[in-house]
């Protein structure tokens, strides 16, 4: 059933619904290059004057008018009359027009997040969340839904794209069939307001986690990093006879009622679904890891097949016997069609199985900077930025030179992710990774080793040496200059966080790429 909603058969029908649209759909006046995005949306407001109106009240009608200073374009999720009508009567706070666009605040809001801050078509649109921020600071994702005669894009699990690609001047619109609206929620509120996740939620209640969990994410001064939830709901519960906190209690933690202390079985229950970093479906897809949880016990997910697969063989969950084939549901699976919920904390997933902490099973860690989250911004847009702040960042400190961050906006760029820390000069750059499982690893430096300028580099992992010297002078070459590097093997002895330190022998530049631990 899963594997229904995941890339081959999912793409190909996507590729289908579309294939007759092999250029983007032509829009019905003259001149399309001097029209904007706003000139559409005026010159057809028999279908979407509701949203014009919203938009110019919203104060977004200029902005649309010209070309983003960016220069990457915008998309705009343009709502229908009849979507906004439909908004209307569900809607508990507002029930005319006139009821939002009088109020100044939401309207803002609303007219801001169904503006995509880069131009794109569908045809790039991720299993996921959208590199760039709405102009309201927030992000939209996208799910793909599999209906009975056709397969549609929907945006926040809110409004499904009914006509796709139509260019503008300035970008393109999306026309939708539904009102996405603003992200005023966090996770813990979301799942407060939505039926039928009472278990989890009195469990988070008795913890006290959800104190640390219920904050605005948009408030200055708040400290809380997002975060992903993964959820199972009642109905999953209530198949193993658990209908209750009470009960959850008595198979999770009985006799211990100190729930609110860290090592309590119900509180390491609770924080092993919170994932510390925020991880939509496409984030999860192409990669096998461990996940540090709020539990301060990895969790291990496997995207590399058809499935995205949570503790695979950790405990079995159901044995199927059909004739003479057997199959041993042994995993924790995904709901695909319901989740990448998108809230102000980060991603909520819903899950199929209900998830017990595990002994982990080590697993290959890149780590990317992506700690750090004062670099979002610049990852997002683009470009090399030169940290002359060096309390914006948590876990990479540095000394004898200046630190810049680059994200690569060039197609041909190898490093990962497109980015890379740059320093140049005699210096020392440590960084603090994220917990990892105890055991052996090798350690691989990714650098970029193609340059006679660059530096000649010696590596410490929490202030030990290991291995030799590293001449990122060579290695690589034109097409490739990144090298990942054998530094040498190390033995972690218990589940932590170390440092890693580079320090440059002979001056010069360096690159850093990732660093890389890979079990033995």
């Amino acid at each position: 059933m899963q594997r229904t909603f995941i890339l081959f058969g999912l793409l190909l029908m996507l590729f289908t619904q579309y294939s007759c649209q092999k250029t983007p759909v032509a829009v019905t006046f003259k001149d399309v290059i001097s029209s904007s995005i706003y000139d559409y949306v005026v010159q057809h407001k028999a279908d979407y004057s509701s949203f014009l109106a919203i938009m110019e009240k919203g104060g977004i009608d200029k902005t649309l008018s010209a070309y983003n200073p960016n220069g990457t374009n915008y998309t705009l999720f343009l709502p229908t009359n009849d979507a906004v009508n439909s908004f209307l009567k569900t809607s508990t706070q507002y029930h005319t027009l006139d009821d939002i666009l009088n109020d100044q605040t939401f309207v803002q809001a609303l007219s801001r997040i169904h503006v995509l801050n880069m131009g794109v078509t569908t045809y790039d649109f991720p299993f996921g969340t959208f590199s760039e921020q709405t102009l309201s600071g927030d992000f939209l994702n996208v799910n793909f839904i599999l209906g009975k005669d056709t397969t549609y894009y929907n945006i926040n699990n809110q409004a499904k794209v009914t006509v796709a690609n139509i260019k503008l001047s300035n970008g393109y619109v999306q026309v939708i069939g539904g009102m996405l609206q603003p992200i005023t929620m966090n996770s813990y509120a979301w799942l407060k307001t939505h039926p039928g996740y009472s278990i989890l939620l009195s469990a988070i209640d008795a913890t006290g986690i959800n104190k640390t969990i219920d904050v605005d994410m948009k408030l200055k001064g708040q400290t809380l990093n997002p975060f992903t939830m993964l959820v199972e709901p009642d109905s999953i519960y209530n198949k193993k006879n658990i209908k209750s906190l009470s009960d959850l209690e008595n198979v999770i933690s009985p006799g211990q009622t100190d729930y609110t202390n860290p090592s309590n079985p119900l509180n390491l229950f609770v924080g092993y679904h919170i994932l510390t970093e925020s991880k939509f479906l496409n984030n999860l897809q192409g990669v096998a890891t461990n996940y540090n949880t709020f539990a301060d016990i990895p969790l291990t997910i496997n995207g590399m097949g058809l499935d995205i697969i949570i503790n695979r063989g950790k405990e079995i969950f159901d044995t199927i016997i059909v004739k003479k084939d057997t199959t041993i549901i042994d995993y924790v699976g995904i709901n695909y069609d319901a989740s990448n919920v998108i809230t102000q904390s980060g991603a909520i997933h819903f899950i199929n199985q209900i998830l017990k902490p595990q002994i982990p099973t080590r697993a290959i860690e890149t780590y990317e900077f992506w700690e750090e989250q004062a670099l979002i911004p610049y990852r997002i847009k683009g470009g090399s930025y030169l940290i002359d702040d060096p309390s914006i960042l948590k876990y990479v400190t540095w000394s004898g030179a200046d630190l810049y961050y680059v994200k690569s906006t060039d197609p041909a760029e190898t490093a990962w992710s497109k980015d890379y820390m740059l320093i140049t000069g005699d210096f020392t750059i440590s960084y603090q990774i994220p917990k990892i499982i105890q055991g052996k690893y090798n350690v691989f430096l990714g650098a970029n080793a193609y340059s006679s300028a660059n530096a000649l580099v010696e590596l410490y992992v929490d202030g030990i040496k290991l291995g030799g010297l590293i001449d990122l002078t060579t290695g690589g070459n034109a097409s490739y200059p990144y090298v990942a590097y054998n530094v040498g093997a190390i033995d972690f002895k218990k589940y932590d966080s170390h440092v890693i330190t580079v320090k440059s022998l002979i001056p010069g530049r360096f690159i850093w790429d990732y660093i890389r631990f890979e079990p033995i």
